[in-house]
C-alpha cells in the first residue's frame, strides 16, 4: 500500500479548517447581500462584517476602527508602504523609506517603486542570523522617513526581528514603523496593544482562512493615502464591495489561531527540532539550519543540504511524495537562488535552502517519513565530495 504524500509546505498556504468553512457557509448563498445596501439582505452583510471587524480587533488589541479589510497580504503590503509614500508626497515632501533585504517581495518591490514617486529607497543589511543591523537602522531613523517596513517572522527562515525594540527606536526618532506580521498572527503572540506598531500586515490563508483576504491594521491616527478610488468602504482606505465570506471566514481563522498559538507553537518547535537532529543523524551532520542562533518561530526551517536546493531536488522530494519548497511561494520558478540567504551571507554564501513548514495537523510520523525520503533523495542526488 502507497504511503500518503506529505505536506510540509504550510508557510506558503493552508487548508481552510472545518470550523472556518461552517462560518462561511451561510453568507455565499442564503446571506449574500451587499454590505453597502440599507435593506435587510445588505444589513445581514454589513453586520457580519462588522462582528469580524470586532473579533479580529479584540485579537490583536487594537480598536475596531484600526482594522481595514483588504484582499491579501500582498495588498496590505503595498497600502501601507506606497500609503505613506502618497502621504508625503502630498505633504510637499519626497518620500523616504527603509526595510531589511530579508523582508517579503510584497515589501520589497513596493519600497522600490517609491522610487518611481521620485522618493528614496533604503535596504537594511541583516548579520549572518538574518537579524536586522541596528547600526544601520539608527542611521536610517536618522535621515528622516515617512515608513520603517520591518517583518516580524521571516516567511523563508522563521527567524524574528526585535520588534518592540525596532518600534521603540523608530518612535524616538518620530518614524512610522509598519510590520509584515503575516507569518507571526496565530503562531507567536501578537498584540498592538503591547507592541505599538503603526500598522501591520495579515492574511488569511496563512492561518488556515480563505484565500484573497487580510488586514491592514491602521493604528489611530496614523496617516495612510488610499492606493484605490471609487466607493467610501474601509474608510475610504480600501474602496470596493466587500467579501462578505471571505471576512467571516479571516474572523474565524484568526480567533482560533490566536486562541490556540501557545500550543501549536510548542509543538511544531518540537517538530522543527526532530526533523532537523533526524536529518543531521542521517547525512552525518552535513545539515545547515540557516538562523539557527537567532529567535525563530517554530513552524519553519530552513536548511542547507549537500546536495544544495535545485529545482532537481524539488522535483525529486515531490516524486517521492514530499511537498517542501525552496524558499517563498511568490518567486516559484525564480533562477536568481534566495535573496533572504543572499542578504545574509553575502553574493559568495549559499544561496539555496530547503523550507520545511509544518501546520497544526503535522505528525511525528509524517516527520520521521520526511527524513527519510529527504536523505534518500539527497544521497541520490549529492556530487561527490558535496557538503552543505
Amino acid at each position: 500500500m502507497t504511503a500518503p504524500p506529505i505536506y510540509l509546505d504550510y508557510a506558503a498556504t493552508t487548508p481552510v479548517r472545518p470550523e472556518v468553512v461552517a462560518a462561511m457557509e451561510p453568507y455565499w448563498a442564503e446571506h449574500f447581500g451587499n454590505s453597502g445596501s440599507a435593506h435587510r439582505w445588505g444589513r445581514k452583510a454589513g453586520a457580519a462584517i462588522e462582528e469580524s471587524r470586532s473579533r479580529i480587533a479584540e485579537a490583536l488589541g487594537a480598536r475596531r476602527r484600526e482594522i481595514v479589510f483588504v484582499r491579501g497580504g500582498t495588498e496590505s503590503d503595498n497600502l501601507a508602504i506606497l500609503g505613506r509614500a502618497e502621504l508625503s508626497r502630498a505633504q510637499g515632501t519626497a518620500p523616504r523609506v527603509a526595510v531589511p533585504a530579508t523582508e517579503h517581495k510584497a515589501v520589497l518591490e513596493a519600497a522600490a517603486a517609491v522610487q518611481s514617486m521620485g522618493g528614496t529607497t533604503t535596504i537594511l543589511p541583516v548579520d549572518s542570523e538574518g537579524r536586522i543591523e541596528m547600526a544601520a537602522l539608527d542611521s536610517a531613523l536618522e535621515a528622516g522617513l515617512c515608513c520603517l517596513s520591518c517583518m516580524w517572522v521571516n516567511n523563508e527562515t522563521g527567524v524574528m526581528q526585535p520588534i518592540p525594540e525596532i518600534v521603540e527606536r523608530a518612535h524616538a526618532a518620530g518614524i512610522t514603523v509598519h510590520t509584515d506580521a503575516v507569518q507571526a498572527v496565530g503562531k507567536i503572540r501578537v498584540r498592538v496593544d503591547e507592541v505599538p506598531v503603526d500598522l501591520l500586515s495579515l492574511s488569511g490563508h496563512k492561518i488556515y482562512g480563505p484565500k484573497s483576504v487580510g488586514v491592514l491594521f491602521v493604528r489611530e491616527g496614523t496617516e495612510v493615502h488610499a492606493r484605490l478610488h471609487g466607493g467610501g468602504q474601509e474608510s475610504g482606505l480600501r474602496p470596493g464591495t466587500l467579501d462578505t465570506v471571505g471576512v467571516v471566514g479571516l474572523a474565524e481563522a484568526v480567533c482560533l489561531a490566536v486562541e490556540e498559538q501557545e500550543a501549536y507553537q510548542s509543538r511544531v518547535t518540537a517538530l522543527r527540532d526532530r526533523l532537523v537532529g533526524g536529518l543531521r543523524e542521517r547525512l552525518n551532520g552535513e545539515v545547515r539550519v540557516h538562523g539557527e542562533h537567532a529567535p525563530r518561530a517554530g513552524h519553519v526551517v530552513n536548511v542547507g543540504l549537500p546536495c544544495g536546493a535545485s529545482e532537481m531536488l524539488m522535483i525529486s522530494l515531490d516524486l517521492e511524495g514530499l511537498a517542501v519548497s525552496g524558499g517563498s511561494a511568490c518567486t516559484s520558478g525564480s533562477t536568481a537562488g534566495s535573496h533572504v540567504l543572499r542578504a545574509m551571507f553575502g553574493e559568495d554564501g549559499p544561496s539555496a535552502g530547503v523550507r520545511f513548514s509544518f501546520g497544526r495537523t503535522t505528525t511525528e510520523e509524517e516527520i520521521d517519513r520526511a527524513i527519510a525520503i529527504t536523505a534518500r533523495v539527497v544521497e541520490r542526488l549529492r556530487p561527490s565530495g558535496a557538503t552543505a
